[in-house]
């Protein structure tokens, strides 16, 4: 799943690594229609640290391939071995109409998410109020129902959100335990209570 940092921009790939001696790099995909994305001359913003070398600039698909099952993209300006590895690890994203409806079964730009009901076991939970971007995920803050001051970050992946229906303007959470309540300790778990009780009777 991801969601796009802003209403006009789509992120379609992570560059994992640096492959061969030939500058090729081997993308992580977040879209179903990486053919129609990687076309040569398709440009994309990068989201990189402001230490980069890379930030603030976009880049230009050269060339994309599958290698061993493996989606590689070959970038304008990228030579060699060593300047794709000082890009590894960006994230791309590309321009697109925030009109248009999202191709992408699990994309959603962040304005569509910001507002939906977060229902777990059939009850609504919370609500999303905002979506942080990292390159290992994305991260939804859902601000829990009657408690104004408590938000709670749920990763944005299929195993936990299995389900967001737009048309209900609600998305489905099965949380891992924890994750919204505070686990027992373990002096106030069962087994360590009945242990007392039969150790009092």
């Amino acid at each position: 799943m991801s969601a796009p940092s802003a209403r006009t921009q789509l992120r379609v790939g992570r560059l994992v690594k640096a492959h061969g001696l030939k500058g090729a790099l081997k993308l992580e995909l977040f879209t179903d229609d990486p053919d129609g994305r990687f076309v040569p001359g398709a440009v994309f913003t990068l989201q990189v640290p402001e230490s980069s070398p890379w930030h603030g600039k976009t880049v230009t698909v050269k060339e994309f391939k599958w290698m061993n099952s493996h989606p590689v993209v070959f970038l304008d300006g990228i030579d060699d071995r060593s300047g794709a590895e000082s890009i590894v690890r960006a994230i791309l994203w590309v321009d697109q109409d925030s009109t248009a409806p999202v191709v992408e079964d699990d994309a959603w730009y962040d304005h569509q998410l910001v507002g939906l009901d977060v229902v777990r076991d059939g009850a609504v939970i919370g609500r999303v109020s905002r979506i942080d971007h990292f390159p290992s995920q994305d991260l939804l803050s859902v601000q829990l129902t009657g408690d104004q001051d408590r938000e709670v970050l749920v990763p944005f992946v299929r195993a936990i959100v299995p389900e967001v229906d737009m048309a209900a303007r609600r998305l489905v959470v099965t949380p891992p335990a924890g994750l919204f309540e505070d686990l027992p300790s373990d002096d106030d778990s069962p087994a360590e209570s009945g242990d007392e009780d039969s150790a009092g009777s």
